[in-house]
């Protein structure tokens, strides 16, 4: 059964740009996997100023993987986990839902 994710991802401060940096480069590594990015969207709104309690995701993106075994495959995928050090620097927070379409 297919898996549809919806991916927030915060940049570490002042990393916004390494992080869409790194999303477009482990992005690509999608369709390998059978995968398809349904949507990607930048915040024009983003701000970090938790003091307000207005911190909101830099990123969201829209994946649909045919499975759990694909899913696992792209997580694993050595092109991705060679970025990892560039992942860990430009990402402070990522939160994944697990979605479906209404209606």
């Amino acid at each position: 059964m297919a898996i549809t994710l919806c991916v927030l991802l915060w940049a570490a401060d002042g990393e916004a740009p390494a992080l869409a940096d790194y999303e477009t480069e482990v992005l690509a590594l999608v369709p390998r996997h059978g995968g398809r990015v349904l949507q990607r969207v930048t915040n024009v709104a983003h701000t970090d100023d938790a003091a307000h309690g207005a911190v909101q995701p830099t990123e969201v993106q829209l994946i649909e993987m045919p499975d759990e075994e694909a899913l696992a495959n792209y997580l694993a995928d050595p092109e991705r986990q060679a970025r990892l050090d560039v992942r860990d620097r430009a990402i402070s927070r990522t939160e994944i839902l697990r979605v479906r379409p209404v209606g």
